[in-house]
């Protein structure tokens, strides 16, 4: 298959001299003539020209194939963050082209400046992703020269179905899951998460969607129209159904809405139906806890059938308690933090009040209230911190205002260090949840344990 990928976007109509034909891995390409070749590396072969008078140079690497990720844009992520960011240290977030298929096969590239030997360069990834494999290419240079010869050698690249196994092949049919959309990238660092359970989380347009062998889940983001408020709980379980999961289906049997009311009601619907992207019939189960607070959210699990639900999370029940190995899985909506992502401003907003009354008389007798207010500015390694907190009886409100700027790091993936939050340094644990086109960063005093914080990122 050839994939026609326009990289510093200049257009040549010089001629280029063709190499000859060769093969790696699932990868068969015409070399480019003259450049020289390199094998010794483990996993990859890099083809290099260097012109020592004008200080130019093109390389291009080919990396052995890996398992897929999942989806293609999972496994750009994935490699970009492994073959370019770790090494390069890109300046910015890359430009990405749009995906192109052939054959079975989807394939995504994205390009973003370096800094190399005091100049300018730029490093261009391309994934291929299908058949459960991800190979990918990368291409660096400090000059459009070579333009034309990288865009002829990606031309030239044509990639082979991979063997799969029988095990494989029986594996892959029992978990039919739709390819992630074009428009899911969101360019964080990470949007996969592994978990130690089997449990894999993955971004999606829509919902985080949740893997583990032949079963998944689909973690809603918020929807206005799913979330509007109905007081007959029965009616709006049912157009929740019709909002989130009805488009996806078709010839539905063995159809129940059983919502649970209480302090903290439950929303459960279950059906057996006919996945419109896989043509296979799937048992589904909608599900939401509604929290006193308003932080519930609406899952959709998927499986081969009923049985396999209850086998995993346990059978439908009238009781609202009991339900923790369903209403946990909003907890897999969990990504980790690269050092890019926290670029800009994130604010956190609180406000509440308490109306005192006499208890004998009825009178009013007051009001306590609070309000407060903290932004983190992240500049590179860099922040500023600001928390301003207004509280007190009414009509006797007092203001508090505190502030800091310093040095950030982050010791692993999950945590960011502050060299000097209210005078002392402070570790906070660190994780992003996402909602549609945004992420929330949630940060916890890792001293303590306890006491969630979420910053909104401003776009």
């Amino acid at each position: 298959m050839a994939y026609v990928l326009s990289f510093l976007m200049f257009i040549f109509s010089s001629s280029v001299v063709l190499g000859q034909q060769e093969t790696f891995d699932l990868a068969t390409y015409t070399s480019p003539n003259k450049w020289n070749k390199v094998s010794g590396i483990k996993d990859v072969i890099s083809y290099s020209i260097t012109d020592n008078q004008s200080g130019t140079y093109c390389q291009i690497g080919i990396y052995k194939s890996t398992a897929s990720k999942g989806s293609l844009q999972a496994d750009f992520l994935s490699e970009w963050q492994d073959l370019v960011v770790k090494t390069y240290k890109p300046t910015s977030k890359p430009q990405l082209t749009p995906t192109t298929s052939e054959d079975g096969w989807e394939a995504q590239a994205g390009v973003a400046p370096f800094d190399f030997n005091g100049g300018k360069s730029a490093a261009m990834l391309v994934t291929m992703s299908g058949y459960g494999r991800c190979l990918s290419i990368v291409v660096l240079t400090n000059t459009d020269v070579y333009q034309q010869q990288i865009e002829t050698f990606l031309e030239s690249v044509d990639l082979k179905k991979p063997v799969v196994s029988q095990s494989t092949v029986q594996t892959q049919q029992t978990i039919p899951t739709p390819p992630l959309k074009s428009g899911a990238a969101t360019m964080f660092a990470y949007s996969t998460t592994n978990f130690n359970d089997g449990w894999t989380s993955t971004v999606q347009d829509d919902w985080v969607q949740v893997v583990k062998g032949n079963m998944r889940v689909l973690i809603h983001y918020p929807n206005q129209r799913a979330d509007a408020y109905n007081s007959v709980l029965l009616d709006g379980l049912k157009n929740a159904w019709n909002v989130l999961v009805a488009p996806k289906y078709s010839g539905a049997s063995n159809f129940e809405f059983k919502p649970i009311t209480g302090w903290q009601s439950i929303e459960f619907a279950e059906a057996d139906v006919v996945d419109r992207a896989t043509r296979r019939t799937v048992h589904v189960v909608l599900f939401k806890m509604n929290y006193s607070n308003g932080s519930g959210r609406y899952l959709e699990f998927i499986t081969p059938d009923k049985k396999t639900f209850e086998q995993e999370f346990g059978p439908y029940h009238e009781t609202s308690y009991g339900w923790e190995k369903v209403e946990n899985m909003a907890n897999y909506n969990k990504f980790a933090v690269g050092p890019a992502d926290l670029n800009g401003t994130w604010t956190n907003n609180f406000s509440g009040m308490i109306q005192y009354v006499n208890a004998y008389t009825g009178a009013d007798a007051g009001a306590n209230t609070h309000a407060s207010s903290q932004i983190f500015q992240f500049r590179g390694d860099t922040y500023h911190w600001e928390l301003s907190v207004a509280s007190g009886m009414v009509g006797n409100i007092k203001f508090q205002n505190v502030k800091s700027d310093g040095k950030l790091s982050l010791p692993n993936n999950w945590q960011i260090h502050f060299s000097d939050l209210e005078g002392k340094p402070k570790t906070y644990n660190a994780y992003f949840s996402c909602i549609k086109g945004a992420r929330i960063l949630w940060l916890e005093d890792s001293a303590y344990a306890t006491g969630y914080s979420g910053y909104g990122k401003k776009e």
